[in-house]
């Protein structure tokens, strides 16, 4: 390949704005030299990556995949310079880190605060997607690794088992549903319920499974956070959904009742999740490492 940073931003410039000539002075190039750059490109290949016409310039197909990868390779071009220069400033590097509601406030506290303080030189930037995002989010490049669930398609990324993450239904004590052993999430979208805030992974994951059924979840108050749930369950503001991991961490009298749910989607599996692990930058390889290892799990 005989193409160099230049012609694929000068490729890409020019399928942004249409036309050559525009494409060229984004990249502050003259017509004439753009247009050698772009019929270079094209004869060392032997195939046409633009079609001409008078309303303009657009991709062939083989333009299209030429796209594609330029996209990829300027990328990582702007993620080395970036490492590069937090190696100049004393860093090593960011992880990018997209995460479920669960897997954020549940599993990773303890775990970041740890690898933080034993990889002081290695920052973590993490935010909470729903799961579907997230896959999408890695597709794109737009993060490093993933925490998702197994309900969602990974079929085109690399995962790793996580944490076995089960929904379990929390009610009032004396609530009409609690005689009941084990529940249907359907049976419940007649009732009041303690949501998380409407923004958060699992409200969103939640409300989806809802209309799956043909309801709305009757959400009658919100709480920050999955104790902030089982506070107000306890009180009889209503019905709740939380990890289990939630109920088995929780120290305070069990003053509601769990029980399981019913539902396939209830029985949940976080795995870690990426585009290829073995391509990942060093500093997410380390902290892959970390929320790999067995003592952590």
């Amino acid at each position: 390949m005989h193409f160099d940073l230049v012609d694929l931003r000068l490729y890409l410039n020019c399928l942004q704005t249409g036309s050559i000539t525009a494409g060229a002075g984004l990249s502050h190039l003259s017509l004439a030299a753009a247009s050698a750059r772009i019929r270079a490109m094209e004869a060392a290949q032997g195939v046409a990556f633009l079609q001409r016409s008078r309303r303009g310039i657009s991709p062939t197909p083989a333009g299209q995949a030429l796209a594609q990868h330029a996209r990829l390779l300027l990328r990582q071009v702007e993620r080395m310079n970036h490492d590069l220069a937090e190696y100049a400033q004393g860093f090593k590097g960011q992880v990018r880190l997209l995460c479920n509601t669960a897997a954020l406030t549940e599993y990773l506290p303890e775990l970041l605060a740890d690898f933080v303080r034993q990889h002081p030189h290695i920052s973590v930037d993490q935010h909470e997607l729903t799961s579907l995002r997230i896959t999408h989010a890695l597709r794109q490049d737009a993060a490093d690794i993933g925490i998702v669930s197994n309900a969602v398609d990974t079929r085109d990324l690399q995962t790793r088992p996580f944490r076995d993450d089960p929904l379990v239904l929390v009610l009032p004590q004396e609530h009409p549903l609690s005689s009941l052993p084990q529940l249907r999430f359907s049976d419940t979208l007649s009732h009041d319920y303690v949501g998380l805030s409407a923004s958060s992974a699992l409200a969103v994951y939640l409300e989806e499974q809802a209309l799956h059924s043909g309801c709305r979840m009757q959400v009658r108050i919100r709480a920050e956070g999955f104790d902030g749930v089982l506070r107000m369950v306890a009180r009889g503001a209503g019905l709740g959904i939380v990890p289990k991991a939630t109920i088995e961490r929780w120290q305070a009298p069990r003053t509601f009742k769990a029980v399981p749910l019913n539902e396939p989607w209830a029985d949940r599996k976080l795995l870690l999740c990426a585009r290829s692990f073995e391509q990942l930058p060093a500093c997410a390889q380390t902290l892959l490492g970390a929320l790999s290892t067995p003592d952590n799990r």
